[in-house]
């Protein structure tokens, strides 16, 4: 699967703060990375539609069984809304034993600065 691209739900308003979260998750076998994958369009889905949402990417690398996500909001709390609700929340409880490893960061941001690459991504969560 490719890098699923910078998607802008909600336009932020210029050159305001936004909360950027990133996650890194590692699955304990390959059957976990499919699953992973399976239920990704329905949270996709639900981030297009998301209040909050200034945007959202997610690198896949599945045969090495390990993603890379992406996304800013509008605060903490628009985020905290999403992962507790619609497709995100089941999705997230149902891979949690699939999961060998995982990591978040999260960070204030100028809107200016979006989308963050993906090399100040890594280094954050390394």
């Amino acid at each position: 699967m490719p890098t699923l691209p910078w998607t802008v739900p909600n336009r932020s308003p210029r050159a305001t703060e936004v909360h950027v979260f990133a996650s890194r998750f590692e699955t304990r076998t390959l059957w976990g990375a499919l699953r992973f994958l399976a239920r990704t369009p329905g949270v996709w889905r639900q981030i297009g539609s998301a209040p909050g949402a200034y945007g959202a990417s997610l690198k896949a690398e599945p045969f090495r069984r390990t993603f890379w996500t992406l996304s800013a909001w509008e605060s903490p709390e628009a985020l905290k809304t999403f992962a507790h609700s619609g497709t995100h929340a089941p999705a997230s409880r149902g891979l949690s034993a699939q999961m060998r490893d995982a990591k978040f960061a999260s960070w204030a941001a100028s809107s200016d600065e979006l989308p963050v690459s993906w090399a100040e991504v890594r280094r954050r969560l390394t």
